[in-house]
């Protein structure tokens, strides 16, 4: 591509309001899993957080080889219905072709706030009925499970997931109340699935990480286990709970080679009828203020 060629992609892009000079989560992500759907500075903050935290990659594909076993976990448990929140840019297998497997009526919805997404993944999938390609920050809970709900039915049972995306949340209680919100809206028999950035192996090389991330636009803030046990918000897991992605279900007894250096923990958990101690979940969901 020439260099004419690359500035009048850049300015086509930033005619449908992408902001090509900040970088985005799902764009980082997508660099680190070797696709071509991200700009100069995507691979600039991935490129530096690497240099900071090499395992970064090795996180990446974790969290996205849990996506995929987490998926067949609870398709094989009897879901039918997925609203993947953060789901990043299109790569194969995704939520859908796993959910389906020895499933067609399996019905999925992609969430996600980059136009980048949101464009590539409603181009792939405009013929398909049963997938639906939802554009909103997730933080807009109300507007999230309007539009999902045109697709998805949540009198049933549902996979709400949280792949790698809650770390791009500052405040650690909001992360928790955003996942409450949510789950407030599902059917006993459902469960949630989520995955999140630890700082425990390295804090000072995460945490550097993460202020160069903030330094360009961008939110990463890995946490402890602690923290992100919170956001299950009362739910007990699925065996084996809480552990580094790459060692939830892992398809071979033993762990992939790099499996420890996948720093992202990752757990399955269901909703039971009346939800987790102290909440009221499955009563339908709250409004800004938690108000049903």
């Amino acid at each position: 591509m020439t260099e004419d060629d690359a500035r009048e992609t850049l300015d086509s892009w930033a005619s449908l309001g992408v902001r090509t000079d900040i970088p985005h989560p799902a764009r980082v992500y997508d660099y680190m899993l070797g696709g071509r759907d991200n700009f100069a500075a995507d691979r600039e903050m991935a490129e530096r957080g690497l240099q900071l935290v090499p395992e970064m990659r090795d996180s990446s594909r974790g969290n996205r080889d849990f996506l995929i076993r987490a998926v067949a976990f609870a398709r094989d448990a009897g879901i039918r219905q997925f609203l993947d929140i953060g789901t990043g840019l299109p790569i194969s297998p995704n939520t859908h072709e796993v959910a389906r497997l020895g499933h067609p009526d399996a019905r999925v919805v992609y969430v996600d706030n980059d136009p980048v997404v949101f464009m590539r993944a409603e181009a792939l999938l405009a013929d398909d009925e049963r997938v639906g390609v939802v554009r909103a920050d997730l933080r807009d809970v109300d507007a999230v499970l309007a539009d999902a709900g045109r697709l998805l039915d949540f009198t049933q049972p549902a996979a709400l997931m949280f792949v790698a995306v809650l770390h791009c949340i500052d405040d650690r209680d909001e992360a928790v109340d955003i996942a409450g919100r949510y789950l407030s809206a599902l059917a006993p028999g459902s469960y949630l699935v989520l995955s999140h950035s630890t700082d425990e192996f390295a804090p000072e090389r995460t945490h550097q990480a993460s202020a160069e991330a903030a330094r360009r636009g961008a939110t990463w803030v890995p946490r402890g286990k602690d923290d992100i046990r919170r956001m299950f918000n009362g739910l007990d897991l699925v065996d084996p709970g809480l552990v580094l992605v790459s060692r939830w279900r892992p398809d071979r007894d033993v762990p992939a080679r790099m499996a420890d250096r996948a720093w992202s923990y990752g757990g399955v958990a269901r909703v039971s009828p009346g939800g987790p101690p102290g909440s009221s979940l499955g009563g339908g969901p709250r409004d800004r203020a938690g108000r049903r």
